[in-house]
């Protein structure tokens, strides 16, 4: 099956928005590892502002939309607690948003395909650092991370305790 990643459009949206409900559906159903929610996150509105910002990348198929990942330059508040060991502008760092993998693609690959075009897309763009955040009890997803040589960096509190997720981990990877 032939697939490829592209800049998510404002034709997007929709598709998005049903593949983030698809997504929150079956985390309702099996081990919701990331503590996303229906309808709080992610939803249609992250997939807006992430094609109005032009950052949002979707990995499809001739059919729908496999799995989505955002690029942006614009870290969690609470990054700012973090002794990051390298003193670097975000200008010339990607943080890693919404990583998302459609239900029916997941386990097939399509995370590692968006986590290998992340790595180019930086290397690209002369990216000096991908940074990201992932709850702490999100294990499949911290075990991509390291896979591809993501480094722990410190745990913090983003503000969303309220939906029982207190600590998150963040990882550095320095190209």
């Amino acid at each position: 099956m032939k697939t490829w990643i592209e800049k998510a459009a404002a034709a997007d949206i929709d598709e998005m928005g049903r593949l983030y409900d698809s997504l929150n559906d079956y985390l309702e159903q099996h081990v919701n590892y990331p503590g996303w929610r229906k309808g709080i996150y992610p939803a249609r509105e992250d997939a807006e502002k992430g094609i109005k910002e032009k950052n949002l990348y979707v990995l499809r198929n001739e059919r729908e939309i496999m799995g989505s990942i955002i690029l942006s330059h614009e870290p969690e508040a609470a990054y700012e607690k973090a002794d990051w060991h390298v003193d670097l502008e975000y200008k010339d760092i990607f943080v890693i948003h919404t990583f998302a993998v459609h239900p029916l693609y997941l386990g097939n690959g399509t995370g590692k395909r968006l986590m290998e075009f992340a790595l180019e897309q930086s290397r690209e763009e002369k990216i000096k650092a991908i940074r990201l955040d992932v709850y702490e009890k999100n294990t499949p997803a911290i075990s991509l991370y390291r896979k591809y040589g993501f480094h722990y960096i410190d745990t913090v509190d983003l503000g969303y305790g309220e939906f029982g997720l207190d600590n998150f981990e963040l990882y550095q990877k320095l190209l």
